[in-house]
Protein backbone atom coordinates (compact mmCIF):
# COMPACT_ATOMS: atom_id res chain seq x y z
CA UNK A 1 0.00 0.00 0.00
CA UNK A 2 1.16 3.46 -0.79
CA UNK A 3 2.59 5.05 2.25
CA UNK A 4 0.61 8.10 3.26
CA UNK A 5 3.46 10.59 3.56
CA UNK A 6 2.73 10.81 -0.37
CA UNK A 7 -0.57 12.15 -0.07
CA UNK A 8 1.58 15.18 0.94
CA UNK A 9 2.09 15.32 -2.94
CA UNK A 10 0.73 16.90 -5.71
CA UNK A 11 -1.62 14.62 -7.66
CA UNK A 12 -3.51 14.60 -10.74
CA UNK A 13 -6.30 12.52 -11.24
CA UNK A 14 -7.16 12.59 -15.42
CA UNK A 15 -10.95 11.54 -16.51
CA UNK A 16 -11.04 10.66 -20.29
CA UNK A 17 -14.11 10.74 -21.77
CA UNK A 18 -15.23 13.42 -19.26
CA UNK A 19 -18.29 14.45 -22.02
CA UNK A 20 -19.63 11.37 -21.50
CA UNK A 21 -22.67 9.37 -19.19
CA UNK A 22 -20.61 7.96 -16.84
CA UNK A 23 -18.60 10.53 -15.97
CA UNK A 24 -21.27 13.26 -15.55
CA UNK A 25 -23.99 10.33 -13.55
CA UNK A 26 -20.91 8.99 -11.52
CA UNK A 27 -17.27 9.52 -11.40
CA UNK A 28 -18.00 13.84 -10.91
CA UNK A 29 -20.13 13.18 -8.04
CA UNK A 30 -17.86 10.09 -6.24
CA UNK A 31 -14.70 12.33 -6.76
CA UNK A 32 -16.58 15.32 -5.25
CA UNK A 33 -18.10 12.88 -2.32
CA UNK A 34 -14.08 11.87 -1.93
CA UNK A 35 -12.74 15.49 -2.25
CA UNK A 36 -15.94 16.71 0.13
CA UNK A 37 -14.94 14.78 2.86
CA UNK A 38 -11.12 15.49 3.19
CA UNK A 39 -10.15 11.92 1.70
CA UNK A 40 -8.01 13.26 -1.14
CA UNK A 41 -4.21 14.25 -1.22
CA UNK A 42 -5.37 17.92 -0.57
CA UNK A 43 -2.87 18.73 -3.52
CA UNK A 44 -5.58 17.52 -6.02
CA UNK A 45 -6.41 18.41 -9.35
CA UNK A 46 -8.89 17.40 -11.29
CA UNK A 47 -8.61 17.67 -15.29
CA UNK A 48 -11.05 16.69 -17.68
CA UNK A 49 -10.39 15.45 -21.00
CA UNK A 50 -12.54 14.80 -24.57
CA UNK A 51 -13.15 15.28 -28.25
CA UNK A 52 -15.99 17.91 -26.95
CA UNK A 53 -15.72 21.33 -27.11
CA UNK A 54 -16.81 22.53 -23.91
CA UNK A 55 -15.95 24.60 -20.77
CA UNK A 56 -15.48 23.71 -17.38
CA UNK A 57 -19.43 25.27 -16.66
CA UNK A 58 -20.70 23.34 -18.85
CA UNK A 59 -19.57 20.11 -17.02
CA UNK A 60 -20.94 21.50 -13.78
CA UNK A 61 -24.23 22.03 -15.13
CA UNK A 62 -24.04 18.44 -16.34
CA UNK A 63 -23.09 16.80 -13.42
CA UNK A 64 -25.18 19.21 -11.41
CA UNK A 65 -28.42 16.91 -11.14
CA UNK A 66 -26.54 13.85 -10.08
CA UNK A 67 -24.16 16.12 -7.17
CA UNK A 68 -25.89 15.59 -3.44
CA UNK A 69 -25.13 19.17 -1.96
CA UNK A 70 -26.29 19.38 1.69
CA UNK A 71 -26.64 22.62 3.85
CA UNK A 72 -23.34 24.27 4.54
CA UNK A 73 -21.40 22.26 1.76
CA UNK A 74 -21.94 25.07 -0.40
CA UNK A 75 -18.29 26.58 -0.41
CA UNK A 76 -16.70 23.41 -0.11
CA UNK A 77 -18.11 22.45 -3.60
CA UNK A 78 -16.72 25.87 -4.90
CA UNK A 79 -13.71 25.01 -3.76
CA UNK A 80 -13.78 21.57 -5.77
CA UNK A 81 -14.89 23.11 -8.95
CA UNK A 82 -11.85 25.15 -8.17
CA UNK A 83 -9.32 22.32 -8.40
CA UNK A 84 -11.01 21.44 -11.61
CA UNK A 85 -9.82 22.19 -15.38
CA UNK A 86 -11.45 20.70 -18.63
CA UNK A 87 -8.90 20.08 -21.84
CA UNK A 88 -10.37 19.29 -25.12
CA UNK A 89 -8.47 16.97 -27.47
CA UNK A 90 -8.68 14.03 -29.69
CA UNK A 91 -8.25 10.58 -28.75
CA UNK A 92 -5.59 9.55 -31.01
CA UNK A 93 -3.00 12.21 -31.66
CA UNK A 94 -0.59 12.98 -29.75
CA UNK A 95 0.17 16.40 -30.06
CA UNK A 96 -2.89 16.56 -28.11
CA UNK A 97 -1.43 14.61 -25.48
CA UNK A 98 1.73 15.88 -25.15
CA UNK A 99 -0.29 19.55 -24.16
CA UNK A 100 -2.25 17.58 -21.99
CA UNK A 101 1.04 16.51 -20.19
CA UNK A 102 2.26 20.10 -20.37
CA UNK A 103 -1.39 21.32 -18.46
CA UNK A 104 -0.68 18.70 -16.19
CA UNK A 105 3.21 19.58 -14.99
CA UNK A 106 1.87 23.16 -14.27
CA UNK A 107 0.57 21.70 -11.00
CA UNK A 108 3.71 19.30 -10.43
CA UNK A 109 5.85 21.39 -7.71
CA UNK A 110 8.13 19.32 -5.52
CA UNK A 111 10.20 15.96 -6.04
CA UNK A 112 6.80 14.24 -6.04
CA UNK A 113 4.11 14.14 -8.34
CA UNK A 114 1.82 11.25 -8.90
CA UNK A 115 -1.00 10.80 -11.80
CA UNK A 116 -3.94 8.86 -12.16
CA UNK A 117 -6.01 8.64 -15.06
CA UNK A 118 -9.65 7.34 -15.56
CA UNK A 119 -10.51 5.72 -18.85
CA UNK A 120 -14.13 6.54 -19.03
CA UNK A 121 -13.81 6.53 -22.72
CA UNK A 122 -15.45 4.25 -25.64
CA UNK A 123 -13.49 0.29 -26.46
CA UNK A 124 -12.88 1.94 -30.14
CA UNK A 125 -10.46 4.52 -28.76
CA UNK A 126 -9.09 2.34 -26.14
CA UNK A 127 -5.93 1.41 -28.35
CA UNK A 128 -5.05 4.95 -28.87
CA UNK A 129 -6.07 6.28 -25.49
CA UNK A 130 -3.52 3.91 -23.67
CA UNK A 131 -0.55 4.02 -26.33
CA UNK A 132 -0.95 8.44 -26.17
CA UNK A 133 -0.87 8.42 -22.38
CA UNK A 134 2.10 5.99 -22.19
CA UNK A 135 4.04 7.82 -24.75
CA UNK A 136 3.34 11.25 -23.70
CA UNK A 137 1.98 11.87 -20.33
CA UNK A 138 3.84 9.34 -17.96
CA UNK A 139 4.33 10.59 -14.83
CA UNK A 140 8.42 11.57 -14.33
CA UNK A 141 8.16 12.41 -10.94
CA UNK A 142 6.23 9.36 -9.17
CA UNK A 143 3.49 6.66 -10.06
CA UNK A 144 1.16 6.20 -12.75
CA UNK A 145 -2.33 4.29 -12.38
CA UNK A 146 -4.75 3.57 -14.97
CA UNK A 147 -8.47 2.95 -14.08
CA UNK A 148 -9.90 0.91 -16.92
CA UNK A 149 -13.79 0.49 -17.29
CA UNK A 150 -15.50 -2.52 -18.76
CA UNK A 151 -15.99 -4.12 -21.09
CA UNK A 152 -12.70 -5.82 -20.90
CA UNK A 153 -13.09 -7.67 -24.69
CA UNK A 154 -16.38 -9.34 -25.77
CA UNK A 155 -14.72 -13.07 -25.50
CA UNK A 156 -11.25 -14.81 -24.73
CA UNK A 157 -9.84 -13.57 -27.74
CA UNK A 158 -10.32 -10.38 -27.64
CA UNK A 159 -10.09 -10.03 -23.93
CA UNK A 160 -6.28 -11.40 -24.56
CA UNK A 161 -5.83 -9.35 -26.97
CA UNK A 162 -6.54 -6.37 -24.99
CA UNK A 163 -4.63 -7.50 -21.81
CA UNK A 164 -1.46 -8.23 -24.14
CA UNK A 165 -1.99 -4.58 -25.33
CA UNK A 166 -1.96 -3.25 -21.77
CA UNK A 167 0.61 -5.61 -20.74
CA UNK A 168 2.53 -3.81 -23.67
CA UNK A 169 2.58 -0.06 -21.60
CA UNK A 170 2.06 -0.63 -18.02
CA UNK A 171 3.02 -2.93 -15.13
CA UNK A 172 0.21 -4.91 -14.23
CA UNK A 173 0.45 -3.15 -10.59
CA UNK A 174 -0.37 0.06 -12.73
CA UNK A 175 -3.63 -1.10 -13.81
CA UNK A 176 -6.90 -1.30 -11.99
CA UNK A 177 -9.86 -3.17 -14.03
CA UNK A 178 -12.95 -1.46 -12.42
CA UNK A 179 -15.52 -3.84 -11.55
CA UNK A 180 -18.22 -1.09 -9.58
CA UNK A 181 -19.67 -4.31 -7.32
CA UNK A 182 -16.27 -5.38 -5.77
CA UNK A 183 -16.68 -1.72 -4.58
CA UNK A 184 -20.19 -2.64 -2.94
CA UNK A 185 -20.80 -2.75 0.96
CA UNK A 186 -21.87 -6.25 1.43
CA UNK A 187 -19.92 -7.94 -1.65
CA UNK A 188 -16.46 -6.28 0.88
CA UNK A 189 -18.36 -8.19 3.91
CA UNK A 190 -18.65 -11.77 2.39
CA UNK A 191 -14.76 -11.86 3.31
CA UNK A 192 -15.17 -10.82 6.69
CA UNK A 193 -18.44 -13.03 6.97
CA UNK A 194 -16.85 -16.28 5.73
CA UNK A 195 -13.61 -16.11 8.08
CA UNK A 196 -14.65 -13.92 11.06
CA UNK A 197 -17.31 -16.28 11.79
CA UNK A 198 -17.38 -19.95 13.03
CA UNK A 199 -20.80 -20.50 12.90
CA UNK A 200 -20.95 -20.10 8.76
CA UNK A 201 -17.34 -22.04 8.87
CA UNK A 202 -18.27 -25.74 9.26
CA UNK A 203 -21.56 -25.97 7.12
CA UNK A 204 -20.38 -23.75 3.99
CA UNK A 205 -19.57 -27.04 2.23
CA UNK A 206 -21.28 -29.66 -0.48
CA UNK A 207 -22.70 -31.64 2.49
CA UNK A 208 -25.27 -28.82 3.61
CA UNK A 209 -25.54 -26.37 0.88
CA UNK A 210 -28.28 -27.66 -1.75
CA UNK A 211 -27.33 -24.57 -4.02
CA UNK A 212 -26.31 -21.28 -4.28
CA UNK A 213 -28.45 -18.65 -6.22
CA UNK A 214 -26.70 -15.23 -7.27
CA UNK A 215 -29.41 -12.57 -8.68
CA UNK A 216 -28.97 -9.25 -10.25
CA UNK A 217 -32.73 -7.47 -11.28
CA UNK A 218 -33.75 -4.64 -12.77
CA UNK A 219 -36.97 -2.85 -13.03
CA UNK A 220 -36.41 -1.09 -16.45
CA UNK A 221 -35.67 -1.95 -20.15
CA UNK A 222 -32.70 -0.59 -21.93
CA UNK A 223 -34.39 2.49 -22.34
CA UNK A 224 -32.98 3.47 -25.53
CA UNK A 225 -29.45 2.44 -25.27
CA UNK A 226 -30.48 -0.68 -27.08
CA UNK A 227 -28.09 -0.55 -29.83
CA UNK A 228 -25.37 -0.61 -27.93
CA UNK A 229 -27.04 -3.28 -25.37
CA UNK A 230 -27.47 -5.06 -28.49
CA UNK A 231 -23.37 -5.58 -29.33
CA UNK A 232 -23.02 -7.45 -25.62
CA UNK A 233 -26.13 -8.72 -24.09
CA UNK A 234 -27.12 -9.51 -20.55
CA UNK A 235 -24.59 -12.11 -20.13
CA UNK A 236 -21.66 -10.08 -20.74
CA UNK A 237 -22.48 -6.83 -19.36
CA UNK A 238 -23.32 -8.73 -15.66
CA UNK A 239 -23.59 -12.06 -15.74
CA UNK A 240 -19.29 -12.89 -16.71
CA UNK A 241 -18.10 -10.22 -14.86
CA UNK A 242 -20.27 -8.95 -11.25
CA UNK A 243 -21.59 -12.07 -10.88
CA UNK A 244 -19.45 -14.52 -11.40
CA UNK A 245 -16.98 -12.02 -8.87
CA UNK A 246 -19.64 -12.37 -6.05
CA UNK A 247 -19.38 -16.25 -6.69
CA UNK A 248 -15.46 -16.29 -6.24
CA UNK A 249 -16.08 -14.61 -3.14
CA UNK A 250 -18.79 -16.99 -1.93
CA UNK A 251 -17.03 -20.07 -3.10
CA UNK A 252 -12.61 -19.26 -2.39
CA UNK A 253 -10.94 -21.15 -0.06
CA UNK A 254 -9.78 -18.98 2.89
CA UNK A 255 -6.58 -17.08 1.69
CA UNK A 256 -3.51 -17.17 3.29
CA UNK A 257 -3.32 -13.13 4.78
CA UNK A 258 -5.65 -10.75 3.54
CA UNK A 259 -2.65 -9.63 1.05
CA UNK A 260 -4.44 -8.71 -2.28
CA UNK A 261 -2.75 -10.91 -4.27
CA UNK A 262 -3.09 -13.56 -1.50
CA UNK A 263 -7.16 -12.94 -2.17
CA UNK A 264 -7.28 -12.81 -5.77
CA UNK A 265 -4.93 -16.19 -5.89
CA UNK A 266 -7.64 -17.65 -4.43
CA UNK A 267 -10.43 -16.83 -6.64
CA UNK A 268 -8.25 -17.86 -9.52
CA UNK A 269 -8.21 -21.36 -8.00
CA UNK A 270 -12.08 -21.53 -7.53
CA UNK A 271 -12.28 -20.32 -11.30
CA UNK A 272 -10.37 -22.69 -12.52
CA UNK A 273 -12.12 -25.17 -11.29
CA UNK A 274 -14.92 -24.64 -13.23
CA UNK A 275 -15.20 -25.99 -16.46
CA UNK A 276 -16.95 -24.07 -19.86
CA UNK A 277 -20.47 -23.81 -19.51
CA UNK A 278 -22.85 -26.13 -21.19
CA UNK A 279 -25.86 -24.95 -23.27
CA UNK A 280 -27.88 -27.13 -21.74
CA UNK A 281 -26.76 -25.23 -18.09
CA UNK A 282 -28.05 -21.99 -19.93
CA UNK A 283 -31.63 -20.51 -19.76
CA UNK A 284 -32.33 -17.36 -21.65
CA UNK A 285 -35.37 -14.56 -22.50
CA UNK A 286 -35.93 -11.21 -23.99
CA UNK A 287 -38.74 -8.89 -22.47
CA UNK A 288 -41.75 -8.36 -24.78
CA UNK A 289 -44.04 -5.30 -23.88
CA UNK A 290 -46.29 -5.60 -21.61
CA UNK A 291 -50.17 -4.08 -22.88
CA UNK A 292 -51.51 -3.08 -19.33
CA UNK A 293 -48.13 -1.40 -18.47
CA UNK A 294 -47.49 2.63 -18.38
CA UNK A 295 -44.71 4.44 -20.98
CA UNK A 296 -41.70 2.39 -21.03
CA UNK A 297 -43.66 -0.70 -20.05
CA UNK A 298 -45.81 -0.85 -22.83
CA UNK A 299 -42.44 -1.59 -25.20
CA UNK A 300 -40.83 -4.52 -25.82
CA UNK A 301 -36.77 -5.17 -26.34
CA UNK A 302 -37.40 -5.35 -30.31
CA UNK A 303 -39.47 -2.30 -30.20
CA UNK A 304 -36.31 -0.24 -29.50
CA UNK A 305 -35.41 1.40 -32.78
CA UNK A 306 -31.66 1.05 -32.07
CA UNK A 307 -32.13 -2.63 -31.70
CA UNK A 308 -31.43 -4.61 -34.51
CA UNK A 309 -34.84 -6.37 -36.44
CA UNK A 310 -35.22 -9.88 -35.42
CA UNK A 311 -32.33 -9.76 -32.49
CA UNK A 312 -31.83 -12.54 -30.29
CA UNK A 313 -29.55 -10.72 -27.60
CA UNK A 314 -30.92 -12.40 -24.28
CA UNK A 315 -32.14 -9.66 -21.33
CA UNK A 316 -32.47 -12.39 -19.30
CA UNK A 317 -30.47 -15.16 -18.63
CA UNK A 318 -29.95 -18.33 -15.67
CA UNK A 319 -26.34 -19.93 -16.27
CA UNK A 320 -25.46 -23.39 -13.72
CA UNK A 321 -22.06 -23.68 -12.91
CA UNK A 322 -20.49 -26.21 -11.02
CA UNK A 323 -16.99 -26.27 -9.07
CA UNK A 324 -15.33 -29.37 -9.26
CA UNK A 325 -13.30 -29.50 -6.41
CA UNK A 326 -14.12 -31.01 -2.77
CA UNK A 327 -15.96 -28.51 -0.68
CA UNK A 328 -18.18 -27.62 -4.05
CA UNK A 329 -18.73 -30.88 -6.27
CA UNK A 330 -22.27 -31.50 -7.08
CA UNK A 331 -23.51 -28.17 -5.74
CA UNK A 332 -25.07 -25.97 -8.46
CA UNK A 333 -23.94 -22.23 -8.27
CA UNK A 334 -26.82 -20.65 -10.10
CA UNK A 335 -26.32 -17.20 -12.06
CA UNK A 336 -28.96 -14.86 -12.37
CA UNK A 337 -30.00 -11.42 -14.47
CA UNK A 338 -32.42 -9.72 -16.13
CA UNK A 339 -33.83 -6.35 -17.01
CA UNK A 340 -37.34 -5.09 -17.30
CA UNK A 341 -38.35 -7.42 -14.07
CA UNK A 342 -40.72 -6.94 -11.57
CA UNK A 343 -38.05 -5.06 -9.03
CA UNK A 344 -34.39 -3.58 -8.98
CA UNK A 345 -32.19 -6.36 -6.58
CA UNK A 346 -29.01 -8.04 -6.27
CA UNK A 347 -28.62 -10.55 -3.77
CA UNK A 348 -26.80 -13.76 -3.20
CA UNK A 349 -29.26 -16.73 -1.40
CA UNK A 350 -27.55 -19.91 -0.15
CA UNK A 351 -29.82 -22.35 0.42
CA UNK A 352 -29.24 -25.21 3.08
CA UNK A 353 -30.65 -28.69 2.11
CA UNK A 354 -33.57 -30.51 4.31
CA UNK A 355 -33.02 -31.06 7.54
CA UNK A 356 -32.65 -35.00 7.36
CA UNK A 357 -35.23 -37.64 9.95
CA UNK A 358 -37.73 -34.55 9.64
CA UNK A 359 -40.39 -35.28 12.29
CA UNK A 360 -42.40 -32.20 11.37
CA UNK A 361 -44.96 -34.09 8.41
CA UNK A 362 -42.87 -32.00 5.57
CA UNK A 363 -43.95 -28.75 7.26
CA UNK A 364 -39.75 -27.31 7.88
CA UNK A 365 -38.96 -25.02 5.57
CA UNK A 366 -35.02 -25.12 4.10
CA UNK A 367 -32.63 -22.56 5.62
CA UNK A 368 -31.26 -20.02 3.71
CA UNK A 369 -28.53 -17.60 4.27
CA UNK A 370 -29.38 -14.00 2.34
CA UNK A 371 -26.69 -11.02 1.23
CA UNK A 372 -28.87 -8.26 -0.03
CA UNK A 373 -26.15 -6.34 -1.92
CA UNK A 374 -28.67 -3.37 -3.05
CA UNK A 375 -31.33 -2.04 -2.66
CA UNK A 376 -30.72 -1.35 0.97
CA UNK A 377 -28.13 -3.26 2.49
CA UNK A 378 -28.51 -6.60 4.83
CA UNK A 379 -28.05 -9.77 6.04
CA UNK A 380 -30.71 -12.42 7.09
CA UNK A 381 -31.03 -16.11 8.11
CA UNK A 382 -34.36 -17.67 7.35
CA UNK A 383 -34.97 -20.46 9.66
CA UNK A 384 -38.49 -22.60 10.98
CA UNK A 385 -39.64 -21.22 14.61
CA UNK A 386 -42.78 -22.19 16.53
CA UNK A 387 -45.39 -19.68 15.72
CA UNK A 388 -45.99 -17.80 19.20
CA UNK A 389 -49.04 -18.78 21.50
CA UNK A 390 -50.68 -21.89 21.87
CA UNK A 391 -50.79 -23.63 19.19
CA UNK A 392 -47.44 -25.40 17.95
CA UNK A 393 -47.19 -24.44 14.09
CA UNK A 394 -44.19 -23.95 12.46
CA UNK A 395 -43.97 -20.35 11.08
CA UNK A 396 -40.98 -19.07 8.64
CA UNK A 397 -38.61 -16.02 10.45
CA UNK A 398 -35.20 -14.74 10.09
CA UNK A 399 -32.68 -13.31 12.03
CA UNK A 400 -32.07 -9.69 10.35
CA UNK A 401 -28.97 -7.49 10.13
CA UNK A 402 -30.90 -4.11 7.67
CA UNK A 403 -28.38 -1.56 7.62
CA UNK A 404 -30.74 1.01 7.53
CA UNK A 405 -31.91 0.10 11.41
CA UNK A 406 -28.28 -1.05 12.84
CA UNK A 407 -26.54 1.38 11.54
CA UNK A 408 -28.23 4.37 11.08
CA UNK A 409 -25.96 6.99 11.51
CA UNK A 410 -23.91 5.72 8.91
CA UNK A 411 -23.23 6.68 5.58
CA UNK A 412 -22.38 3.61 3.18
CA UNK A 413 -20.15 5.23 1.02
CA UNK A 414 -21.13 4.52 -2.86
CA UNK A 415 -19.22 1.46 -4.60
CA UNK A 416 -17.07 3.73 -6.86
CA UNK A 417 -16.13 6.23 -4.11
CA UNK A 418 -14.23 2.91 -2.44
CA UNK A 419 -12.65 1.66 -5.34
CA UNK A 420 -11.24 5.09 -6.85
CA UNK A 421 -9.56 6.07 -2.86
CA UNK A 422 -8.42 2.45 -3.37
CA UNK A 423 -6.39 4.07 -6.68
CA UNK A 424 -5.42 6.62 -4.82
CA UNK A 425 -3.78 4.34 -2.02
CA UNK A 426 -2.11 1.40 -4.28
CA UNK A 427 -5.06 -1.45 -2.99
CA UNK A 428 -5.38 -3.47 -5.45
CA UNK A 429 -8.04 -6.02 -3.50
CA UNK A 430 -11.60 -4.77 -5.18
CA UNK A 431 -9.90 -4.97 -8.51
CA UNK A 432 -9.99 -7.64 -11.30
CA UNK A 433 -6.49 -9.61 -12.45
CA UNK A 434 -5.08 -10.14 -15.63
CA UNK A 435 -5.43 -13.85 -14.75
CA UNK A 436 -8.76 -13.93 -13.11
CA UNK A 437 -10.43 -11.94 -16.55
CA UNK A 438 -8.95 -14.97 -18.38
CA UNK A 439 -10.66 -17.56 -15.99
CA UNK A 440 -13.66 -16.08 -16.39
CA UNK A 441 -13.46 -15.68 -20.39
CA UNK A 442 -12.68 -19.23 -20.92
CA UNK A 443 -15.56 -20.21 -18.60
CA UNK A 444 -17.91 -18.17 -20.56
CA UNK A 445 -17.04 -17.96 -24.15
CA UNK A 446 -18.06 -21.16 -25.54
CA UNK A 447 -21.69 -20.90 -24.63
CA UNK A 448 -21.60 -17.26 -25.96
CA UNK A 449 -20.32 -18.45 -29.20
CA UNK A 450 -22.71 -21.11 -29.29
CA UNK A 451 -25.72 -19.24 -28.71
CA UNK A 452 -25.15 -16.51 -31.09
CA UNK A 453 -23.43 -19.42 -33.83
CA UNK A 454 -26.86 -21.16 -33.58
CA UNK A 455 -29.23 -18.18 -33.44
CA UNK A 456 -30.94 -19.33 -30.17
CA UNK A 457 -33.92 -17.27 -29.93
CA UNK A 458 -34.66 -16.18 -26.10
CA UNK A 459 -38.16 -16.93 -24.36
CA UNK A 460 -40.04 -13.99 -24.08
CA UNK A 461 -41.21 -12.40 -20.85
CA UNK A 462 -43.35 -9.28 -19.92
CA UNK A 463 -41.75 -6.49 -19.26
CA UNK A 464 -42.44 -6.34 -15.28
CA UNK A 465 -42.99 -9.79 -14.54
CA UNK A 466 -40.22 -12.26 -12.60
CA UNK A 467 -38.80 -13.53 -15.85
CA UNK A 468 -39.72 -16.26 -18.05
CA UNK A 469 -42.10 -18.57 -16.82
CA UNK A 470 -40.13 -21.41 -17.40
CA UNK A 471 -37.19 -20.09 -15.18
CA UNK A 472 -38.45 -21.45 -12.17
CA UNK A 473 -38.75 -24.98 -13.22
CA UNK A 474 -34.73 -24.41 -14.15
CA UNK A 475 -34.33 -23.63 -11.02
CA UNK A 476 -36.20 -26.56 -9.39
CA UNK A 477 -33.83 -28.85 -11.73
CA UNK A 478 -30.56 -27.30 -10.12
CA UNK A 479 -32.38 -27.96 -6.09
CA UNK A 480 -33.34 -24.55 -4.95
CA UNK A 481 -37.22 -24.65 -3.88
CA UNK A 482 -38.68 -21.68 -3.86
CA UNK A 483 -42.17 -22.30 -1.93
CA UNK A 484 -43.02 -18.42 -2.14
CA UNK A 485 -44.69 -18.59 1.02
CA UNK A 486 -42.07 -15.98 2.67
CA UNK A 487 -41.52 -12.71 1.70
CA UNK A 488 -38.65 -10.42 3.60
CA UNK A 489 -40.29 -7.47 5.33
CA UNK A 490 -37.55 -4.64 4.86
CA UNK A 491 -37.79 -3.11 8.95
CA UNK A 492 -38.67 0.29 8.93
CA UNK A 493 -36.12 2.35 11.35
CA UNK A 494 -38.12 3.33 14.54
Amino acid sequence: MENKTDFQYPHTFVLLGASGDLAKKKIYPTIWYLYRDNLLPKNTKFIGYARTKQSLEDIKEKSKKYIKVRPGEEKKLEEFWKANDYVTGSYDKRTDYELLNQHISKFEKGPTANRIFYLAVPPTVFEDVTVNIRNACIAIKGYTRVIIEKPFGRDDESSDKLSSHLASLFKEEQIYRIDHYLGKEMVQNLLTLRFANQIFSPSWNRENIASVLISFKEPFGTEGRGGYFDSFGIIRDVMQNHLLQILSLVAMEKPVTLNPNDIRDEKVKVLRHIKPIQLENVLVGQYVGNPNGQGEEKLGYLDDPTVPKGSVTPTYAITVLYIDNSRWQGVPFILRCGKALNERKAEVRVQYKNVPGDIFEGHAKRNELVIRVQPGEALYLKLMSKSPGMKFDLLETELDLTYSVRYKETDVPDAYERLILDVFTGTQMHFVRNDELKEAWRIFTPVLKELEEKHIKPLSYVYGSRGPPEADAKLAECDFKYSGSYKWQKPTPS
